[in-house]
């Protein structure tokens, strides 16, 4: 049940990023993120593939959903509290919720590492 909870929870904030970057996309066009670095605008726009790959692979109980959900976290919270600090381009709240996110997916990570399925294996039992 714990682990169920965990997982929807991972879904949920993994498609709240989806969104946002994706709704970025929509009203920013080609010029979205523009002013922040190159390296910065390539990874927020990589965000709106990586996000929904995270939200798929967790939902099928892949340990690579796992890898990539704590990758995705500490590389965010990193980039945005760089950016934070040393711009005015993002808010204090925005952060504040991501960093909260991001130690809910750490602290939780190591539980749906050991609930997901191992390379080969299948829901149907006696079956590859």
């Amino acid at each position: 049940m714990l682990t169920r909870v965990v997982r929807l929870v991972w879904i949920a904030g993994f498609l709240v990023g989806s969104t946002t970057h994706v709704l970025d996309l929509v009203q920013g066009g080609v010029a979205v993120y523009a002013g922040f670095p190159d390296a910065v605008r390539l990874y927020w726009v990589s965000l709106t593939l990586l996000d929904p790959l995270t939200v798929v692979l967790t939902a099928l109980r892949r340990r690579a959903g796992v890898v990539l959900g704590v990758a995705i976290m500490v590389s965010d919270v990193a980039v945005n509290a760089t950016v934070a600090a040393t711009t005015d381009g993002l808010g204090l709240r925005g952060l504040v919720l991501q960093v909260v996110f991001g130690l809910v997916v750490v602290t939780t990570a190591p539980l749906l590492w050991r609930a997901a399925r191992r390379p080969g294996e299948c829901d149907v039992p006696g079956r590859p």
